[in-house]
């Protein structure tokens, strides 16, 4: 079976790439930020001549949005930079890059899911590393597997510092006070495990260039968070809020969602439902919480 190296290995997204590659036979490297610092070009060089992987999956990336208008020096040394010494790396081992992107990259100015012919145009530091770290993915190698996504949420973010925006909307409703969310800013939330699963597909299948996997159903997050407390059978008190009452140090687009219709007219199945996704994530959960 395929060598496959998966850096971010410990994450929301790495957890469940890592766990569909073993379950399918594959000879799997997994390396968290402890394991391998990627922003070292001689410490990438050397881990992964060691293995000698057929696939590089890159699936680390610095997404704290705001902060990175404070350091922007430090999201694009690993949204960047780093994706330059994977890709020098994989032109020299012969291996295939699979490097997962965002929908920030679109300043949200349209109505409808952004496919991948659309032009970009990142608004803020966070957006502009990750921009950046497609082009040298594209740079450096003919045939990089970019992968962009949006609002990703799965069963690893129990673990993760960070946690993910299911997680948050719990806490917060067991914190007993009112909640506020932005209704004004729409995305497409992707399941984890599905994203991993259909990421596979497109591997299996020899794809290479650029796709979108988005969750499929563009929503707002006022709307994500109210089908959640439904589907959680909680009952917070959920009041929508808007870009102007609710600053952030980053500008986010308003219009994020993306199409998966490349994806799709490929052969890979679509993704699933979102209340059936967060119906999957609330079980297994579940499981993990008892």
């Amino acid at each position: 079976m395929p060598r496959v190296a998966i850096v971010g290995g410990a994450g929301q997204l790495g957890v469940e790439l890592s766990s569909q590659f073993v379950a399918r036979g594959y000879d799997l490297l997994r390396m968290s930020r402890a394991e391998l610092d990627i922003t070292d070009p001689a410490a990438v060089e050397n881990k992964l001549a060691a293995f000698d992987p057929d696939f590089v999956v890159n699936a680390a990336a610095y997404n704290q949005v705001d902060v990175a208008e404070k350091e922007p020096l430090a999201a694009f040394q690993v949204n960047a930079l780093a994706v330059r010494n994977l890709a020098v790396a994989c032109r020299q081992l012969d291996a295939k890059l699979v490097h997962f992107s965002t929908d920030y990259v679109f300043d949200g100015r349209t109505t409808r899911p952004y496919v991948e012919d659309d032009p970009t145009h990142p608004l803020g530091a966070y957006a502009v590393s990750k921009l950046a770290g497609e082009l040298y993915a594209q740079a450096y190698l003919d045939d990089p597997l970019v992968i962009r996504t949006s609002g990703v949420f799965g069963p690893g973010g129990l673990r993760t510092a960070r946690g993910n925006f299911i997680e948050l909307m719990l806490r917060l409703a067991a914190g007993g006070q009112p909640i506020r969310v932005v209704e004004d800013h729409v995305a497409s939330p992707s399941f984890a495990p599905a994203l991993a699963e259909k990421t596979i597909a497109l591997m299996e299948s020899s794809q290479t260039g650029l796709f979108h996997i988005g969750g499929g159903t563009p929503i707002s997050w006022y709307g994500f968070a109210k089908l959640i407390f439904e589907k959680a059978g909680v009952h917070p008190e959920l009041k929508p809020t808007n870009e102007r009452e609710y600053r952030t140090a980053a500008k986010r687009p308003k219009f994020s969602a993306l199409s998966n219709a490349k994806m799709e007219s490929v052969g890979v199945s679509p993704m699933p439902d979102l209340g059936e996704a967060i119906e999957r994530y609330l079980v297994t959960r579940a499981g993990l919480v008892h």
